[in-house]
């Protein structure tokens, strides 16, 4: 059975939370109960039961939606799918599953000491396997092996009928095709609940990894400078990191506002093979920075134990020292191990222009009175390799596969009263960045899919794009997927029980 949280529990105040603090945005917003759930049979009875009772279910697994989509439901039931954590192969013995309720950074310990095996995912250790699998799923292998949901086999999920009954289903390529493909990039909170991922194979963990790192400081930096380092990068990312001997180099370039002190570009490699024999990839790379000024740590020795040679996180160190304690220092100041935050996000299938590379550097100089920026931020990400392999377009409902380039605007502070501020800080950088004469007035402030965009990445989703009319072009583009993604919601779930904000619209 599940485990049923209601306002008169201790828990509530805390279950019904987000990470992002900024939800629910009011009291009257909030839910009137949790259902914790363990097994699939605990699901589906505890859906069933919501749906009898008139409700509207949202669900959540690791909780790190970045807008409203779950605990902004009034009245309403989380089905919180946390505790539903089985860890290891299913009746059959012959594939992996991962349940939704997992966090990433115990799935790649798992499989690495129980089969020696990995998955291209994520790199925050806390993310919940369910809404980061089915909304594709990117990280630090994924350049070595594509997309997560590349190497899915099937998926039990729970659907609705129209006359409301609770339907477990487990789909494949075989069986419910549609559905099944439709789990495979789509997003969270648009189908049914999910309530296991499995996989008939899975790529070998590294046999080792490097990690090098290169600071740049803003004590010494200068516009020309600024635009010198980042379009370096972009040009690596669009013309060598296109061989495949370099598809094991996952780079993620920090920009930071200019009060977090230094721009923070980090990589982690291995060799195709799993090795860290043949380093020249890692220094070729390195090379190409030599004559900005920046200081660079030296290429680390291959780490070792388990929980590197599964290569899913990326290190702690790795990550821009100067913004993760300034998130630690604001999680402390909230008093409830949260913050308040916004994101945007961005595809690039070409390197930065000198006009992109200036509108950073202008955004990420700015002031705000009264407003501590440190933690303003654009991490961009290296992309493509063994993701953009074109066939899988059709196989999955991840469609972007040619971009060299993934970018995530970011904001985070403690304090309610910071919010306009904050927002508007964000905004205002998407907007002039995307705001180039060249593109048309139509989609002006996006990155509408075309010769240098591919949209957004429906993992960080933004409400702000539903400004747009054309904002499911953005998450899904102008191919036909959307219209597919419709009909598969029109069949599998007639009466809309799934839905938020941003879900697939009937």
């Amino acid at each position: 059975m599940s485990i049923t949280v209601t306002s008169q529990d201790a828990r509530y105040n805390t279950l019904k939370r987000s990470r992002n603090l900024r939800w629910p945005a009011q009291e009257t917003d909030a839910v009137s109960s949790i259902e914790l759930c363990e097994t699939a049979e605990d699901a589906a009875r505890a859906l069933q039961k919501i749906i009898d009772a008139g409700v509207r279910p949202t669900i959540r697994s690791g909780g790190h939606c970045y807008e409203d989509f779950v605990v902004n439901n009034s009245g309403g039931t989380i089905l919180d799918l946390s505790l539903l954590s089985v860890a290891h192969l299913p009746e059959d013995g012959k594939r992996y599953r991962i349940s939704p309720g997992r966090q990433l950074g115990d799935v790649y310990l798992d499989l690495y000491k129980r089969y020696g095996v990995t998955i291209p995912a994520g790199s925050c250790y806390s993310v919940g396997a369910g809404g980061h699998i089915c909304g594709g799923g990117y990280g630090l292998l994924s350049r070595l092996h594509g997309l997560t949901v590349d190497w899915l086999s099937a998926v039990d999920i729970l659907t609705v009928d129209a006359h409301g009954k609770v339907i477990l289903r487990r789909v494949d390529a075989k069986h419910d095709p549609d559905l099944f493909r439709a789990c495979r990039g789509a997003g969270g909170g648009n189908f049914g609940v999910i309530t296991g991922f499995l996989f008939d194979d899975l790529p070998p963990a590294p046999q080792e990894v490097v990690d090098a790192g290169i600071s740049f400081s803003w004590d010494e930096m200068t516009e020309s400078r600024f635009i010198s380092i980042v379009t370096k990068y972009g040009g690596y990312l669009e013309t060598q990191a296109k061989a495949p001997d370099t598809w094991g180099l996952f780079t993620m370039f920090g920009l930071t506002h200019k009060s977090a002190e230094h721009l923070s570009l980090s990589l982690q490699f291995c060799n195709p093979d799993g090795t860290c024999r043949d380093l020249s990839v890692v220094n070729e790379f390195l090379e190409i920075f030599r004559s900005c000024g920046g200081s660079s740590t030296a290429v680390m020795a291959p780490a070792r134990h388990a929980a590197r040679e599964s290569a899913g996180l990326l290190c702690p160190e790795m990550r821009p020292m100067t913004r993760r304690r300034y998130l630690e220092a604001t999680a402390s100041i909230s008093g409830s191990g949260g913050i308040r935050a916004k994101y945007k996000s961005s595809h690039m299938k070409r390197n930065f222009t000198e006009a992109e590379a200036r509108c950073i550097y202008k955004h990420l100089t700015m002031d705000v009175p009264g407003v501590d920026m440190r933690a303003n931020y654009l991490a961009v990400d290296s992309y493509g390799g063994a993701v953009n392999r074109a066939s899988l377009v059709e196989e999955t409902a991840s469609w972007q596969r040619s971009s060299i380039m993934k970018l995530q605007f970011e904001s985070y502070w403690a304090h309610e009263e910071e919010d306009k501020a904050r927002l508007q800080w964000v905004r205002d950088f998407y907007n002039d960045l995307y705001s180039d004469p060249g593109v048309s007035a139509e989609f002006a402030h996006t990155p509408y899919p075309g010769d240098r965009y591919e949209g957004c990445y429906i993992n960080y989703p933004d409400c702000d794009m539903l400004a747009h009319s054309f904002w499911p072009q953005l998450y899904y583009g102008d191919q036909g997927l959307y219209p597919f993604l419709q009909a598969v919601k029109r069949k599998y779930d007639p009466n809309n029980i799934f839905h938020h904000a941003m879900s697939v619209r009937a």
